[in-house]
């Protein structure tokens, strides 16, 4: 759908304008498909994943059917992340670049109630907000949906790992006029069904294939390593192919911090993002990474969706994600609208299996790789350094730094060639040792190696002490000494023949014994009763003795 041969009647030629202006030239399938489904006031379900242009697909159509002269709310769009509010609402202020009249107001989290609560006095027509402080604004009544026209549930999956279900289902639900629902997920779980069913009338699915959107512009590999290589890997990775911009993701908290602190420590422009980060502290790391102050940015699934930056080169997967379609989510940091980009995983040892899960999942497929060597990184570092000095030399005046350079050749009796060596070399720094090649394969070959190499060892010892005891046996039959010995040895093997008939005799003995003891046993005499008589004659029963008044 080619944007310069697009009906005026569709959409704005003002939108139309601003999206050149952008430097896009065509629709992505999902905005192809969405756009004119949603401009006929149809319920719609899109499925697409990160990275393809879901929020042109419903910010272009909101800004079509916003009435600029009405000022109530009109439309709003939840979002699961604040830095996903935030980028939402930077694009579609783009888009209404030549739109007078339409006010965006992205409220979240962490931010100052009462700021937000003076800039919704300004009557927005289109709110950007995460679930929790829409609610907070719904009980404080600064925020009313009577006039709602269109709600619209951006990354709706990630908003239910969240635990943002019971919020959407009550603002969905508190919503009186007949409004448009818009719903885009990159996964379609039986919890989004159950909201589209509640919440959506006769909506129409948009689907796009995701081989389309993930494996054309991303070169996909992956490297087995051990897992006490891996820091050493991703600095050998960032200085072979040094992208400009990186994403490293890692599963847990703990991981970005180490690895940011290591990465630190190796003299690279790193710093990490997770939950536990204020909300000063993740705006302060964001904007450093989107004004290219810092080049590398670690951070963990949940900072995934809310990180939207056009020019990250290269993503790396520290950790082999734990879900399969958290795979699409990285990697779809990169390679955006119509770039080219990079994606790396590093494998320990099973965790091969999980790439081979992942490739049948999201139907892509990796390449593996090795390490690059320390020849390699020498050789990359080196052109790198190289060009940067040769932009200097055509670019600045060098007459001071050559006589610098001429006054230490003749003092330290050098030619320049040893002294452009000797700078290089201190650039480079010290070398390093080679990582080792490691397949999951060659692992399990190693080990059923290891184990028969043992079990021919034992054979062959088990072989010298025979040999040795059939030579010594010889040697003892040879002298009269050894004779004697020999002899013992046979009244021994026989003693342990008779063994067993010495046994049975001593049974029978004590047999006999215990008979025995048993006739001359005497028998016990039974008391005689003393029996006692009345006054009168009569027999007296005798009476149980008693003791602390029970029976003895």
């Amino acid at each position: 759908m080619d944007l310069l041969n697009i009906d005026n009647d569709i959409i704005d030629e003002r939108i139309i304008r601003a999206v050149k202006e952008m430097g896009f030239e065509q629709f992505s399938p999902i905005q192809e498909q969405a756009i004119p489904e949603i401009l006929k006031g149809l319920d719609v379900i899109g499925q697409a994943q990160t990275g393809t242009g879901k929020t042109a697909a419903f910010g272009i159509p909101i800004l079509e059917l916003i009435n600029p002269d009405s000022q109530k709310l009109q439309a709003l769009i939840l979002c699961p992340t604040r830095e996903l509010a935030i980028q939402a609402a930077e694009e579609i202020r783009k888009f209404a670049k030549y739109l007078h009249g339409i006010k965006v107001l992205p409220i979240y989290g962490g931010q100052d109630m009462g700021r937000q609560i003076k800039a919704l006095k300004g009557c927005p027509q289109i709110i950007v907000g995460t679930p929790g402080r829409v609610m907070d604004h719904m009980r404080r009544k600064t925020i009313r949906l009577d006039d709602l026209s269109m709600v619209v549930l951006d990354e709706a999956d990630e908003m239910l790992n969240m635990g943002f279900r019971e919020d959407m289902e009550t603002i969905l639900s508190q919503i009186p006029s007949e409004h448009q629902t818009v719903l885009f997920s990159a996964t379609m779980p039986q919890s989004i069904l159950n909201i589209t069913g509640e919440f959506q009338k006769d909506p129409v699915l948009i689907k796009t294939v995701k081989k389309e959107l993930t494996v054309p512009l991303i070169k996909q590999y992956y490297y087995e390593v051990r897992r006490e290589n891996k820091k050493e890997v991703v600095a050998r990775l960032l200085d072979y192919y040094n992208p400009r911009l990186t994403l490293i993701f890692c599963n847990t908290k703990r991981m970005v911090e180490e690895l940011s602190e290591d990465l630190k420590g190796r003299g690279y422009l790193a710093e990490g993002i997770h939950g536990d980060l204020s909300q000063n502290q993740r705006d302060r790391v964001m904007e450093s990474f989107r004004n290219g102050n810092t080049d590398i940015l670690i951070a963990t699934d949940v900072a995934a969706r809310g990180i939207d930056v056009d020019d990250v080169e290269a993503v790396i997967n520290y950790d082999v994600p734990q879900d399969n379609e958290y795979y699409v989510h990285r990697i779809g940091r990169t390679g955006r609208a119509g770039r080219k980009g990079r994606a790396f995983t590093l494998v320990v040892g099973r965790e091969i299996y999980k790439i081979r899960d992942i490739e049948a999942t999201c139907k892509t497929s990796m390449k593996a790789k090795t390490v690059p060597s320390v020849a390699d990184i020498t050789e990359a570092k080196s052109q790198k350094i190289l060009k940067d000095v040769l932009e200097v030399m055509r670019s600045a005046d060098l007459s001071k730094s050559t006589a610098i350079i001429e006054a230490k050749m003749e003092e330290e009796d050098c030619t320049a060639i040893e002294l452009a060596a000797a700078f290089l070399k201190a650039q480079l720094g010290e070398e390093k040792e080679e990582i080792p090649a490691v397949t999951h394969e060659r692992e399990r070959r190693d080990k059923r190696g290891r184990k028969r190499d043992f079990g021919r060892r034992e054979d062959g010892r088990k072989e010298k002490r025979l040999k040795s005891k059939d030579a010594g046996q010889n040697a003892v039959k040879d002298s009269d000494d050894d004779k004697e010995k020999d002899y013992r040895r046979l009244e021994k093997k026989e003693r342990r023949k008779d063994k067993p008939k010495d046994k049975e005799r001593s049974k029978e003995r004590t047999k006999e014994k215990s008979r025995e003891k048993i006739k001359e046993k005497p028998v016990k005499k039974e008391k005689e009763k003393k029996i006692k008589l009345r006054m009168d004659g009569s027999v007296m029963e005798e009476r149980p003795k008693r003791r602390f008044g029970k029976k003895y």
